[in-house]
């Protein structure tokens, strides 16, 4: 009898956006980058949400982190 061991590591997300970027429209942390015309514009989730719409129009990229907000705490 054979025994088949798997032990597979726990993915490592990797962060880009931290504590210090701050949403250009209210200041709050920032969980969302979208790069418009070679500019990158930082939001809070609620900003990132209200102009998501128009922004992933014209951005030619989106990153987003609102994830982490549902995340236990001590992460």
């Amino acid at each position: 009898m054979s025994s088949l061991s798997t032990t597979a590591e726990p993915a490592v997300i990797d962060y880009r956006l931290t504590a210090v970027d701050r949403c250009d429209s209210c200041g709050a942390q920032a969980y969302i980058a979208a790069e418009v015309n070679g500019s990158e514009l930082l939001f809070c989730a609620h900003h990132g949400r209200k102009y998501e719409a128009k922004l992933r129009e014209v951005a030619t990229s989106w990153h987003d982190e609102t994830a982490r907000l549902a995340e236990p705490a001590g992460r």
